[in-house]
């Protein structure tokens, strides 16, 4: 895993810009980023950690991505309190989000939504993310799995979890892209 360099410029360039014009969202901004970068290191070297752990991470690159945005990202959860000590591969959500947010909602002189979802169903974890952006219009699903952040993502999710894992991007009807992550459940502290 590692936090795309085009997110940490144009970060950079939000915060020295917000530094004349809005100094306490640029305090925000850099505290968050502080905290993003001091948690991507301390677990750079966890498999996997807890769906909350999970969670907590993303609340801070969301939080930087919010202050960019400004209302014209929204961001829902709707994640299952059972769900919370599931363990899942470190840092997974973020490159979903990120792709959400600059594939999706970015393009969008409106913005829009990415929800984040958690259930436990037959012994699995289905995490999902979605989006009500411009959605694929046409474009091949295979060319988009090729992408950086979602080869990295299947390639890891094959190499922790083999043939016991699903991954799946679907279009929606109306507008936007949801994708589908299915792992064993597990609980996070069984090992």
């Amino acid at each position: 895993f590692q936090l795309q360099p085009h997110f940490l410029f144009n970060t950079l360039n939000t915060i020295s810009e917000l530094i004349f014009t809005n100094p306490e969202s640029a305090e925000r901004m850099i505290t968050d980023l502080s905290d993003l970068l001091r948690l991507s290191l301390k677990e750079l070297e966890v498999q996997e950690v807890s769906l909350q752990q999970e969670l907590d991470f993303l609340k801070k690159y969301v939080e930087i991505e919010q202050i960019r945005f400004h209302d014209r990202l929204k961001i829902e959860m709707d994640v299952s309190a059972e769900t919370f000590d599931a363990k899942v591969p470190n840092m997974i959500l973020q490159p979903l989000v990120e792709n959400a947010i600059k594939h999706g909602i970015a393009p969008l002189s409106q913005g829009g939504t990415v929800k984040i979802a958690s259930i436990r169903e037959n012994g699995n974890l289905l995490l999902s993310v979605s989006d009500n952006g411009v959605g694929l219009e046409n474009s091949d699903i295979s060319l988009i799995l090729e992408g950086v952040g979602l080869k990295n993502t299947k390639s890891r999710l094959k190499h922790l979890y083999g043939a016991k894992h699903k991954f799946e991007i679907i279009p929606l009807e109306t507008g936007g892209v949801k994708l589908n992550l299915t792992i064993p459940f597990q609980i996070a502290n069984e090992d």
